[in-house]
C-alpha cells in the first residue's frame, strides 16, 4: 500500500466520520434533547430570579 492509497482511505474515512456527525445532529429524534439542552441556561436564571424575589416553584 503506497502513501496515495493510504491517503485517500484516511480521506474517505474522515468524510465519512463528518457525514454521520451532520446527520446525528440534525436528525429530528434529537432535536427534543438539544432544545432541552439549549434552554437549560435559561432555567438557571428563573430559579435564581425566584430565589431573590421569595417565589418557591
Amino acid at each position: 500500500m503506497d502513501y496515495g492509497t493510504l491517503h485517500g482511505i484516511v480521506t474517505i474515512v474522515v468524510m465519512l466520520t463528518f457525514v454521520g456527525i451532520f446527520a446525528w445532529a440534525y436528525s429530528s429524534r434529537r432535536k427534543k434533547s438539544f432544545d432541552e439542552a439549549a434552554n437549560l441556561v435559561f432555567s438557571d436564571e428563573e430559579t435564581k430570579a425566584m430565589k431573590d424575589s421569595g417565589e418557591q416553584k
